[in-house]
């Protein structure tokens, strides 16, 4: 019957459970979403940025949201010494663990090809050669520099894929000069696709050795931006940490009780701000999802409530022919519940097909998990069950010789 109602009265019956069709299509669509963020953060993005097994020493966090540090914090970072190759060569040399260990700073700037090209905003990369194999970038034509060109700085390059074939077109770019800052760079390697990460492009990047022309641009006055140490095995990761930390601290004569004066960070560490986003978001998506819900509750209810009345003399009749109050309102909570499910129901497809929109346009692995569909459904029939309590308490309560005289 509760059916029949749906698909008799469609219009009265959408606008009854449209609060409910948007509260749990929002449930679906934001944490589909906010998990495929959290995969794709701590997944792709971790590994492209900071690369597996890695330990990073900078001279502040890479990632610290503003609002949660001090005004004093800042000045203390801005204070500390700056990183240098010393530092990069301590590590290098003195670390017992098996580890990669590569430096690299980086900057932003203009580079000019020999034709008269330009391109903006590049991100300009002063690095060592084993800044290819810890962030897994691979040359696709060309080559990367070698050792040995790095340790006598020079001046070479290798072009992101979007710089080169905006630089050259359809030209050959190997061998060829372009300009940074007026310092010249022979191109002998251009790497391959990298694709965008949170829709900013990694394409768009040229790579020189560390001590290169590249240094006065990136890092001037010998300092370095990072030095990271990738261990060869998992296992190793804490050791390298703490073998770095003892190293540094000897190397800057900091007492005991004194705290570091540089960072050491792990993905994980760095990754720590989105850790309470996230947590922030699952807070308050409960309360959102909440108001939409009570909201289509209260719509049901009235929509019951005039169900209800309409149909008097029909109640009327079922409680001469015997009817109990507890068939009244089973009879009532099953209409409203049906209502709700509806809703629910239509609500989850909604959120499942927003949700694979999502995936579709944007380099997040967005999906829905059965919990959250489950959850939908539930909360459907707890809204239906608690909107038609009234309604039907209310019909319950009929007199069964007013309700037959009622016109």
């Amino acid at each position: 019957m509760a059916l029949i109602q749906i698909r008799t009265e469609k219009l009265k019956s959408f606008f009854a459970v449209l609060g409910v069709i948007i509260g749990v299509m929002f449930l679906i669509v934001v944490v589909g979403v906010v998990e495929g963020m959290d995969r794709y953060i701590k997944e792709d993005f971790a590994d492209r940025i900071y690369g597996l097994n890695t330990v990073t020493v900078r001279r502040r966090p890479s990632i610290s949201l503003e609002m949660f540090v001090r005004g004093e914090q800042w000045r203390e970072w801005s204070r500390r010494r700056q990183l240098d190759f010393d530092d990069f060569a301590l590590i290098r040399d003195r670390l017992i663990v098996p580890a990669r260990v590569g430096v690299e700073s980086t900057s932003r700037g203009q580079i000019e090809g020999g034709n008269g090209r330009q391109v903006e905003n590049v991100v300009l990369i002063g690095a060592s050669p084993e800044i290819f194999r810890i962030r897994k970038l691979e040359v696709e034509r060309g080559r990367a520099f070698s050792g040995q060109e790095a340790e006598r700085g020079i001046p070479v390059l290798i072009l992101g894929k979007s710089t080169a074939e905006t630089l050259f077109e359809n030209l050959n770019p190997i061998g060829r000069t372009v300009r940074i800052r007026g310092f010249p760079f022979r191109v002998i390697g251009v790497l391959e696709e990298q694709g965008s990460i949170l829709g900013i492009s990694s394409d768009n990047r040229a790579i020189a050795p560390a001590s290169s022309p590249m240094a006065r641009v990136v890092a001037p006055r010998g300092a370095v931006d990072e030095i990271v140490i990738q261990t060869l095995e998992p296992a190793d990761l804490r050791e390298a940490l703490l073998q770095t930390e003892a190293l540094l601290r000897i190397k800057n004569r900091l007492r005991p009780a004194e705290p570091n004066d540089f960072e050491l960070e792990t993905a994980e560490d760095s990754l720590g701000f989105w850790d309470r986003i996230s947590e922030i978001l699952f807070l308050v998506l409960p309360g959102l999802v909440g108001i939409s819900l009570v909201v289509g509750g209260i719509v049901i209810m009235n929509i019951m409530l005039v169900s209800v009345m309409e149909r008097t003399r029909e109640i009327g009749v079922r409680k001469a022919l015997g009817a109990r109050r507890r068939d009244i309102v089973v009879q009532v909570l099953i209409e409203s519940s049906t209502l709700s499910v509806v809703g629910a129901g239509s609500g989850v497809i909604a959120g499942i097909a927003l949700t694979g929109l999502v995936r579709a346009v944007s380099p997040m692995n967005a999906t829905v998990g059965p919990q959250w569909v489950s959850l939908g459904v539930f909360l459907g029939v707890t809204v239906g069950l608690a909107a038609g309590v009234y309604p039907a308490a209310r019909a319950a309560r009929l007199n069964p010789v007013d309700a037959l005289r009622h016109e």
